[in-house]
């Protein structure tokens, strides 16, 4: 297939690329740095920072027997993406080109609006430029569990059936997002079932839980493919981030009482499902909304984990309760349905003792260059 990647460069993004392009799919990867930009003017470079994409294609190249195609360029210019459709006439476009942190989003006002403008308009101007050149190609979208907030029972896979009065409809999940990012991310989904209602687009939207790790099939190839590695409370993942406080030393921060709930998944993980959802497409006028993690635990069941995994590698480690900087529920039901990808094959991999060891290693490679100071909850929810 024609495959175009938007967000390339970015954590999930650069691992997608190479894994299509050895599927031998014709790739094309598409990137601006938005995000290398942001995290340097916010003192978060990350642990493990590749080469750009010019260099990464070069590395690509060299070592396996397959390439792909590069376009530096802003999403959020609708006649740059535009253009790209024309020429490239994608059957697929993986949509990751957006702010991917909430912390960055509720910094200030500046920050605020960079999230908004560049999510909602990578949005926009992929839905016209999907519109005007190619109203057949598959949009896969990566959305975020946090699109559904925490409520008082059980998340479907998207959509809940309502009886109300004697009658009954369908709707969309209501949505209550604890961030101004997720609540983009809430809007982007507005937007993609708005055009597939009027205009038959057809949508995947991957409601995703917070990723962990580094390796995949190529990653593990050598250390040159390995994804960009965050560990600071801006653009870090939690899994990600304990793991580097516990290499580094430092306490690991549990916001409030860390009841708080989420759906996780592995890297690797997470290419198979956007694998699997490129092999599983959805009619025309249809927007099929997935739940994309695997495995459910509270932050204190996180820390729990890294802690042990950090003490039989001889290394102390004591897990620290601070107030929490973001305006969250710590402790409350939660309960994601999440069975459709295992009803298309997912075998997935789980957060064992084996797996936090792996990353916990590769991290301690490069325990040197660890800031501890961004480890740290710099931006806070109410100021």
């Amino acid at each position: 297939m024609n495959i175009m990647i938007l967000g390339s460069d970015g954590y999930l993004g650069w691992p997608m690329t190479m894994r299509l392009a050895n599927l031998n799919h014709n790739v094309l990867a598409v990137d601006n740095y938005y995000r290398r930009l942001i995290a340097k003017e916010t003192d978060s470079e990350a642990l493990i920072e590749g080469p750009n994409l010019k260099r990464r294609q070069k590395l690509f190249e060299n070592k396996f027997s397959n390439s792909f195609e590069i376009k530096i360029g802003d999403c959020t210019d609708y006649y740059f993406m535009s253009n790209m459709i024309k020429k490239f006439m994608p059957d697929v476009v993986i949509h990751f080109a957006e702010q991917p942190s909430a912390p960055y989003s509720m910094i200030d006002y500046f920050s605020a609006k960079k999230t908004f403008d560049n999510n909602l308009n990578s949005t926009f101007s992929l839905i016209w430029a999907i519109l005007e050149n190619k109203p057949d190609c598959h949009i896969i979208k990566l959305g975020t569990m946090g699109e559904y907030g925490t409520p008082n029972i059980d998340i479907e896979e998207g959509w809940l059936d309502i009886n109300h009065k004697g009658r009954s409809q369908k709707f969309l999940y209501p949505r209550q997002a604890s961030s101004l990012y997720h609540t983009t991310k809430v809007l982007d989904t507005d937007l993609l079932w708005f055009y597939v209602r009027a205009y038959g687009l057809k949508v995947t939207d991957l409601m995703q839980g917070p990723v962990y790790g580094l390796f995949t099939d190529e990653s593990r190839v050598n250390d040159e493919f390995l994804p960009n590695f965050h560990y600071d409370d801006i653009f870090g993942t939690l899994v990600n981030r304990l793991i580097t406080q516990a290499v580094a030393g430092i306490p690991l921060t549990v916001y409030g009482e860390g009841g708080q709930t989420r759906g996780y998944i592995n890297l690797s993980d997470t290419l198979k499902c956007i694998e699997l959802s490129i092999l599983n497409p959805p009619k025309a006028s249809e927007l099929k909304i997935m739940n994309q993690f695997t495995e459910q635990f509270t932050v204190n069941e996180i820390a729990e984990k890294v802690k042990l995994v950090s003490e039989k590698k001889g290394r102390k480690c004591e897990i620290k309760k601070i107030k929490n900087p973001r305006k969250e529920m710590e402790n409350h039901y939660y309960n994601a349905i999440h069975s459709n990808f295992s009803q298309l094959g997912l075998k997935p991999n789980l957060m064992t003792e084996d797996i936090l060891s792996e990353i916990f290693d590769k991290v301690m490679e490069r325990k040197e260059l660890i800031n501890s100071e961004i480890a740290l909850p710099r931006v806070r929810w109410n100021k």
